[in-house]
This record gives structure tokens, sequence and C-alpha cells, in this order.
């Protein structure tokens, strides 16, 4: 693939400052583009990557004014329209034929819809009900009584346990396991005593999954991640939490049981929440941060977590304890102390 930048131009429908004729074979980033590529400069704090940049053109802000030695294309949203250019350049994707592969086990009860693509060694239990253009890829197991909606993409490896319902448009990234047993145990007689884990997962429509997450089944009625709600990799959502409408959650996050997240939360890379509290629609928790009780909106961070103010404060004060202590220490000095 090949186009002009007059074609860019037009494509992203910016203002092009440069030769019109210059031909672009590819898109990457300022620090990796070379001649012949295509980037994007949105973020003053990479203005040095764009002065050093070898790219032949960039996208930039309509407010842009600085000189560079590569064509501009001014543009409203200077990364969406490197997004569509990407795109033009992107392989095709991958498409799975309808149909089952001959080394997939797939019980006689099960229903499957129109154009299923059910891949090598997928295994489904008795009851499974699957949707329309859903595909179930290779080594997948869906157990008994699950339900999948229409247009899902269940990547490889994926473990879905008996009775999950899952809703249309999901897609859930290899080595996901969706319904294993919520970690409830009881001390008794001087061991730990299993309880029994008779819940669901309930998966509503759009909603995503990332590569080697886990979501727990509720000890009873279900654990609920609902509509449009986005998990990255390496997330842990224990029994009956429920995760409220598109909702954010980065890698490595960890959710104790019985938790109840709002909608439109956003929490970043490695937070914990401990069991039985509610983060109300819209919070934003900063990353390593700890909740340790219900948090009522707003941005959070720290651990324990507490409004922004607050733990930027705290965190000014800590490095502030170097020079007290000194100060101190030589007021003792003189007071002879």
């Amino acid at each position: 693939m090949t186009l002009t930048l007059q074609e860019i131009g037009k494509l992203s429908g910016g203002e092009l400052i440069g030769d019109p004729g210059q031909t672009i074979t590819g898109a990457a980033s300022l620090a990796e583009a070379v001649p012949g590529e295509i980037s994007f400069f949105a973020d003053p704090r990479y203005g040095p990557l764009l002065k050093k940049t070898r790219a032949t053109a960039v996208f930039v802000p309509l407010n842009f004014s600085d000189k560079t030695s590569c064509s501009q294309i001014r543009v409203a949203t200077p990364s969406k329209a490197f997004e569509q250019v990407v795109l033009k350049f992107a392989p095709e994707p991958v498409s799975y034929p309808a149909g089952i592969h001959p080394s997939a086990v797939i019980d006689p009860s099960a229903i499957l819809g129109a154009r299923v693509s059910i891949q090598p060694h997928a295994v489904i239990e008795s009851g499974v009900k699957v949707g329309d253009d859903t595909v179930i890829g290779a080594g997948t197991y869906v157990g008994h009584g699950t339900s999948i909606g229409s247009s899902c993409l269940i990547y490889p490896n994926v473990t879905i346990r008996e009775r999950t319902r899952i809703g249309s448009r999901v897609i859930v990234h290899g080595g996901v396991v969706i319904g294993a047993d919520g970690f409830g145990f009881e001390f008794v007689d001087g061991q730990h005593k299993k309880i029994p884990q008779i819940g669901i997962v309930q998966i509503d429509d759009d909603v995503e999954i990332g590569a080697n997450t886990t979501i727990d089944r509720a000890r009873f009625g279900r654990t609920w991640i609902q509509e449009g709600v986005k998990i990255d990799n390496l997330v842990q959502i224990a029994h009956n939490v429920v995760i409220g409408k598109h909702s954010v959650i980065a890698a490595q996050a960890g959710i104790s049981g019985s938790v109840r997240v709002g909608e439109l939360v956003q929490m970043a890379g490695q937070v914990g929440v401990v069991g039985h509290v509610t983060i109300a629609d819209g919070t934003l928790i900063g990353a390593q941060s700890g909740v340790s009780k219900d948090i009522g909106g707003g941005t959070w961070f720290g651990y324990p977590a507490m409004p922004i103010a607050q733990a930027k404060r705290q965190i000014a004060w800590i490095r502030r304890l170097g020079k007290l202590f000194d100060r101190v220490k030589s007021l003792e000095d003189r007071s002879g102390s």
C-alpha cells in the first residue's frame, strides 16, 4: 500500500503543509519512523522527538506553529488521524470461516447458531448455547449449561466454566478463566473447610477481557460484569463482584469479594480493593492504590487510597521530612538540648 500526502490529507480532512506528491508506505512512532513513513505529534512532552524524527510527514494539531524538517498535516485530533492511516497500512484481519473443525468435541445437546466457527480441539459441553457468528478458539473449553451470545470472539485456550452467561459482541483473550470457584473457606476444627461456590458469572454485551484475567463465580447469585466494561490482562475479579457499565480496569488490579464498582470507573494498574466496599460512579483510582473503604467519586491515590489533593500533600510532607529533621537537629544543637 502506498499513499501520497495529498491522499492522506483528503482522508484525514487536514491541512497539508508540504509536497502533496510525497509517498507514504507505512506509519510509526516519532522515535521509530523512517523516511517514507508518517507519524503524529499530540503531546508537548514529545517535542524533542518531533525535532529528531526521520518521518516524512507528521500529523500535528490545528494550532501547531513550529517549523519541522518534515511535512505537516494539521488536524483536530492527530492521534485519531494517525489511527485512520495505520488501518490503511494494516494487514487484513484474521478471518475464521464458519464451520466445526473435525477435532472439536461438541456434546449433541449443544445448540450452535448460524455461521458459528468452532476451532481445533475446542470442547463444548452439554446444554451450551452459542449465538450466530461467534468464534470459539482452538483449545477453548465451554462448560455445561453456558450461554454465549452472537458475534463473540473467544480466543484460543480460554476456560469458561459451567452455567456462565455471556452476552453479545464480547471479546475474551487467551488464557482467561471465567467461573472458577470463588476463594471461600471457613476455619472449622482447626482446618479450612471449603464453602460451596454455587453461583454464576454474568458478562453483558460489548465487554472485552484481557489475557490471563480471572473472574470467579459467585458463592451464590452472580459475579456481574456489566455492559461495555473493558478489563486489561492479568486482572483478578473475585466472587460476587459487580463492575458497573463502561468501567475500565487496567492490568494486575485485584478486586476482592462482594465489591461494588460503579459505572464509568477508571482503575489503573495494580490497584487493590478489599472486600465488601463500594466505589461510586465516575471514580478514578491511581496506579498501585489500595482501596480500604467505600469511596465516593473523584480521583483517589495512595495506600490507603485518599482524595488526590490529600495524597499530594502527604507526599510533599514526607519528602520534606529530611530537611525538617535537619532543622530540628540544628535547633537542638544551638539550644544545647
